[in-house]
């Protein structure tokens, strides 16, 4: 906690610090939101944070909804948008696209600084209760799999179910079709694919509460190693004084103001699932990026266009980058 009263008081010294003249030209500010499920439930879990936001930085805040990660990656890179809720996946695209900062990540309600990706089935399948069964390969399983962009819907199952197990999806199951976490689980609800990946939260605290019918016929069958929480980023060409803005609403919610204020944003964040909000930097990348190395090993290994010499050449160059971010995350971890 006290780590936290100076993370917000460095960002409020530095709130009152700047000069101000950058921020006077910018009267509004564009908040990012993956549509990974309908605006209604997302403006519950959101509207309450962006009020605070807009009544802390003094500026209109309006969202900004996307179809997909592709979306509001662009939107970002056009300086359409000003602040995104990434996924990790997806905020490695932004950050090396879309002049993408991280700057904070989402704390679970009781506190963890992370998720899981998981894999799921209908309650009624007796025949799928374990990761055996799905890599069982024998084209009997309908499989939902997430956007390309989705960490814990696409790159985590790729490097830990896939990968790890030499398994190529459109080999082994019947059909494979892309969809968001909430359309992934209401398929494997009403029977339409078999099985499908998710995260944890998805599950356990959306579906749970937007539809408890839903959620009472779903039933996990493989948890990944735990995922960095979701990030937050900004534009990194965002005036100064708008990123202290920024940064100090972040950190405050639930944390600085007075009694009423503290109860309401406490109320806020738990309807919304969460416990707050932390700093963050692009460091918390770093084990992604390893992902997706590691994930186009694998790509070049089974691609029968190349030749042996030269998969074993970009395969040593991807070893070579793996090396780098390792010694990058032993020298500068993320804190």
């Amino acid at each position: 906690m006290k780590r936290l009263a100076k993370y917000a008081l460095a960002a409020a010294v530095a709130l009152t610090a700047v000069t101000g003249a950058q921020a006077a030209e910018m009267k509004e500010l564009k908040f990012g939101i993956l549509a990974v499920e309908s605006q209604d439930h997302l403006m519950k879990r959101w509207g309450p944070v962006i009020e605070r936001l807009s009544e802390r930085s003094g500026m209109k805040v309006e969202p900004f909804f996307a179809s997909d990660y592709t979306g509001v990656i662009e939107a970002q890179r056009f300086n359409k948008v000003d602040i995104v809720h990434y996924g990790n996946k997806s905020a490695m695209t932004a950050v090396d696209r879309s002049g993408a900062e991280v700057f904070a990540k989402t704390v679970e309600k009781d506190g963890s600084q992370g998720y899981y990706s998981i894999l799921v089935t209908h309650k009624d399948n007796t025949n799928i209760n374990n990761l055996k069964d799905v890599l069982a390969c024998n084209k009997s399983i309908d499989f939902g799999i997430g956007d390309p962009q989705s960490t814990s819907g696409f790159l985590v199952p790729t490097t830990f179910v896939f990968a790890a197990n030499e398994v190529e999806p459109r080999d082994c199951f019947k059909t494979v079709r892309n969809a968001s976490h909430e359309a992934n689980l209401l398929s494997v609800a009403n029977k339409q694919v078999d099985v499908a990946t998710a995260n944890n939260r998805a599950l356990y605290i959306r579906l749970k509460a937007n539809n408890p019918k839903a959620y009472d016929s779903v039933k996990e069958i493989w948890r990944s190693p735990l995922i960095p929480s979701d990030p937050l980023a900004w534009r990194k060409n965002l005036p100064e004084e708008v990123k202290a803005k920024i940064m100090y609403t972040f950190l405050g919610i639930g944390r600085i103001g007075d009694e009423e204020t503290l109860k309401k944003d406490r109320a806020a964040l738990q309807n919304a699932g969460w416990g707050g909000f932390l700093p963050s930097s692009n460091l918390q990348l770093l084990p992604i990026r390893e992902m997706e190395f590691t994930k186009e090993m694998v790509k070049v290994q089974n691609d029968e266009t190349r030749t042996e010499a030269e998969k074993k050449k970009l395969i040593a160059e991807l070893k070579e980058k793996i090396r780098d971010v390792r010694a990058k995350v032993a020298a500068l971890p993320n804190m």
